[in-house]
């Protein structure tokens, strides 16, 4: 599958360095939390034994691999990834776990010269919220689809009802200059937040049969590992690796009470609301 430019600069720089980095660094805690997404993804995008599947924003391959042991040795996953480290960590991971039908490329889907009418499922879990173009992105992942294959992904809901992933940036927040508002049609985490929109982007992307339907998935971390997630990722994350160190240890002080709340017996439990969306190329 050759590949073309990139448009999505913001997000491949992100990706390839801090973000995916800490992606990689973070990946058996990550994985772990996000254990029931990938079970619903498969489920909802399983073509059959022997299909052909393309899961987009693949990151470190968890998906990919569970989908490939799904489809068994006549089948294949196929990830794609805008992040080379994570793309390198997942190629590995296939490698030691002697998952032969899965495979991992770097590329940007919204841009990718995808083989037409190839792949009888694209699946991606949490994946597709980062386009500067959505429109563009789904209409050309829909090339990469035979006809009438299934589309299946999962994306966040608002954060009002993703209260446990808001968390950390609130309880942050007294101690950081005062954020922008966000726009709610940039690309990022709740990019997709609005079903109606959604269902507009793939109306206008030509997907057929479509559906998004609300999904609450409860998740778990160990409270042990509660703190490095807090810390390493999103923009608490990214603004402890700007601030001076008096800043960061305020930050860090206040975040276990933030997220008592959600502890209880050594586990921090969830709810993550998502919209499961599926369609037909």
């Amino acid at each position: 599958m050759p590949q073309s430019a990139q448009p999505n600069t913001q997000q491949a720089a992100l990706w390839n360095d801090v973000s995916g980095t800490a992606w990689v660094e973070m990946q058996p805690i990550l994985d772990g939390v996000l254990a029931p997404f990938e079970r619903l993804v498969v489920d909802a995008g399983y073509p059959g034994e022997g299909g052909s599947v393309l899961d987009i924003g693949c990151g470190a391959g968890a998906t990919s691999l569970a989908m490939a042991r799904r489809v068994g040795n006549d089948g294949r996953c196929v990830g794609l990834d805008i992040s080379r480290p994570l793309v390198a960590l997942a190629t590995e991971r296939a490698r030691l776990e002697k998952v032969a039908n899965a495979s991992f490329e770097v590329g940007d889907a919204q841009t990718y010269a995808f083989e037409a009418a190839h792949f009888d499922t694209v699946v991606s879990r949490f994946g597709v919220m980062f386009f500067d173009d959505p429109v563009a992105a789904f209409t050309n992942i829909r090339q990469a689809a035979r006809r009438g294959g299934k589309l299946a992904f999962v994306a966040w809901r608002s954060p009002v009802e993703n209260d446990f992933m808001t968390t950390a940036a609130r309880a942050a927040a007294p101690f950081l200059p005062p954020a922008p508002v966000p726009d709610p049609e940039a690309p990022g985490q709740f990019a997709f937040a609005d079903g109606a929109k959604v269902k507009r982007i793939l109306e206008a992307s030509g997907w057929s049969s479509i559906k998004v339907e609300q999904a609450d998935v409860l998740c778990q971390i160990a409270e042990g590992d509660l703190m490095t997630y807090a810390t390493r990722l999103g923009p608490v994350g990214a603004a402890l690796r700007e601030v001076d160190q008096a800043t960061a240890e305020k930050i860090t002080t206040v975040l276990p009470a933030a997220f008592a709340p959600f502890v209880e017996d050594g586990k921090a439990r969830f709810n993550a609301a998502c919209w499961l969306v599926t369609a037909a190329a």
